[in-house]
């Protein structure tokens, strides 16, 4: 059911199989080599060796998805169904209910972004194993760059630099990925069927109606349906995407403004891209609206952090699980350079 909702969503592209396509796969891989070493020379963080570099399709890009995530979220999924079948008959059914949901959600929202996303540096291929591949969704690339009549060359080395940053951050800081893999782990782990969910959840939403607050905050339904231990774990991916996200976007734009001629009217283009009105309400529903966040406020963290103890601070982070900025630090900088001074 993934794969054909996706599929349908997805759509094709009229520059999909063509000669100029497969061109693109052989010039990202160039690119991605420039990327990584302009990446090092900015952020002193290693890269060692290449990147794995992939040019995929749009449905391809979902399946290496749904893989990836299934291997993921099959221990939570395994333990969901059997206290759902412990309960007999209607637990079976439930269990199968909810399977059936969660594909189509799953298979809709995946459609959706392999329409918009550019890049993605894979941490966890779908194997299931640690991964250290960049897969660019090609007729993504192409369209963009043609539709606002970008240069080639210039783009696709700027949409490089960003997947580019975030291998070092989880290549060159030795202990990023296992700390993000642990919160997948923790997040999986919490998966399990709280009892007196539904009265709880009423009595959230009820409460943030009395004080003129959203009902759905940007961590869409999956927050809303989280218990109160998944809420402090969701903060604490916001707070370390936050902080991934806003070094990747500086990263990034600070060299193509240096780089490229054209960087400024790219920069605003994807910006406004990323601010679509017309997905507001798909993004605040899926969660979507929580990763636009992080780019917002991760940018203003590092901008804001660079401003007051200079570029060379944020080298702090990186030395462990505890230098991290809290979301709260996120949101006042000044208090993380207090705390890690």
């Amino acid at each position: 059911m993934v794969g054909r909702l996706a599929s349908r969503v997805a759509g094709t592209h009229p520059l999909a199989g063509t000669y100029v396509a497969d061109r693109l796969a052989t010039d990202m891989v160039s690119a991605t080599a420039q990327a990584s070493m302009l990446v090092t020379e900015s952020t002193r963080l290693p890269a060692p060796a290449a990147a794995a570099v992939e040019v995929v399709s749009r449905m391809e890009w979902v399946e290496r998805n749904v893989a990836a995530f299934g291997h993921l979220l099959e221990p939570a999924e395994k333990r969901i169904a059997e206290r759902l079948e412990a309960q007999g008959r209607m637990g079976s059914l439930a269990a199968g209910l909810a399977h059936q949901v969660v594909s189509a959600e799953t298979g809709l929202l995946l459609g959706f972004l392999s329409r918009r996303v550019l890049g993605q540096y894979e941490l966890v291929l779908p194997t299931g194993d640690r991964g250290d591949t960049v897969a660019y969704v090609g007729v993504n690339l192409l369209d963009m760059e043609r539709r606002h009549q970008f240069r080639p060359s210039e783009f696709r080395l700027w949409v490089a630099l960003h997947e580019m940053t975030h291998r070092a951050q989880f290549v060159g800081v030795g202990w990023m990925a296992d700390y993000f893999l642990s919160l997948v782990q923790k997040l999986v782990a919490q998966a399990v069927p709280e009892p007196g969910r539904l009265s709880r959840i009423i009595g959230e939403i009820l409460d943030a109606r009395s004080a003129d607050g959203p009902l759905i905050d940007e961590r869409g339904l999956m927050g809303l349906l989280a218990s109160p231990e998944q809420k402090e774990t969701l903060d604490e991916v916001q707070a370390l995407m936050s902080l991934l996200e806003g070094h990747g976007h500086v990263v990034m734009d600070r060299i193509g403004a240096e780089t490229f001629a054209g960087h400024a009217r790219m920069s605003q283009v994807l910006k406004t891209r990323r601010n679509d009105p017309k997905t507001q309400l798909l993004f605040r529903l899926t969660g979507l609206e929580m990763k636009i966040r992080q780019y917002e406020m991760g940018e203003r963290f590092v901008l804001d952090v660079e401003r007051h103890a200079g570029w060379e601070a944020l080298d702090t982070a990186w030395d462990g699980p505890d230098a991290l900025p809290t979301l709260d630090e996120i949101e006042h900088p000044r208090r993380w350079l207090r705390r890690v001074a």
